[in-house]
């Protein structure tokens, strides 16, 4: 079998449940391909540019958290968030729309030297990107919920919660951003089960699948 074609740098994007083990197959897929792994280089890239806090551009992604968290984010420089006015709070809204376009607007440029993406609507931004490969990594809940109760070291409860709620912000990111459901498969070129595959084999067929979708764009 031929090896990963690397004339061409990978753009790889990560759309991905809770509890598949994503934020470490996303560094492993980025190291194996030569690529930068840009969910760490995104806030601190966008803050810069954008002069604000690396918080608030955080704060504009698919974790969940709430309303006056995200206050405190992105006010953090002009307010204090527990006395926001109405007017302040539709100044979030548009920070946020702000934000997002930076972040949209840096993942475009940053896929032209290839990458690893994950979260924040990759799949959608960079749809267009000749080459690219979109990747849903998911899984039985309860499944997820035992490998989120082993690495986080919580109860059942505890982690039922968290892939509830981590589940429904990044849909709800989607759609509110973008207006389509987030696990919808047409989306994706690569639809795994991360929890029965395991790190090894995500890696190992997310790195196979990239070098097929560079070489099928040459």
């Amino acid at each position: 079998m031929n090896s990963v074609d690397t004339a061409r740098p990978g753009i790889v994007t990560l759309a991905a449940l809770h509890g598949t083990r994503a934020e470490v197959i996303g560094p492993l897929v980025a190291d194996r391909l030569g690529v930068e792994f840009l969910d760490r280089a995104i806030p601190s890239a966008i803050a810069k540019q954008a002069g604000i806090s690396e918080e608030a551009v955080a704060g504009v992604d698919d974790i969940p958290r709430s309303r006056g968290n995200r206050l405190v984010a992105t006010l953090s420089r002009v307010a204090d968030a527990r006395t926001a006015t109405g007017d302040q709070v539709e100044r979030l809204d548009l920070e946020e729309h702000r934000l997002r376009a930076e972040i949209e607007a840096f993942l475009v440029r940053a896929s032209r030297a290839g990458g690893v993406v994950l979260g924040r609507g990759g799949a959608v931004v960079l749809s267009a990107v000749p080459g690219a490969l979109h990747v849903y990594l998911g899984g039985q809940k309860d499944r997820r919920v035992a490998q989120v109760m082993e690495s986080e070291r919580i109860e059942r409860s505890t982690a039922e919660r968290r892939v509830t709620a981590h589940d429904r912000a990044r849909r709800d990111y989607v759609r509110n951003a973008y207006g389509v459901d987030g696990d919808d498969p047409s989306l994706s070129h690569l639809v795994l089960d991360a929890v029965g595959l395991g790190v090894d084999g995500c890696v190992a067929l997310i790195v196979l699948a990239s070098g097929y979708r560079t070489r099928s764009e040459r």
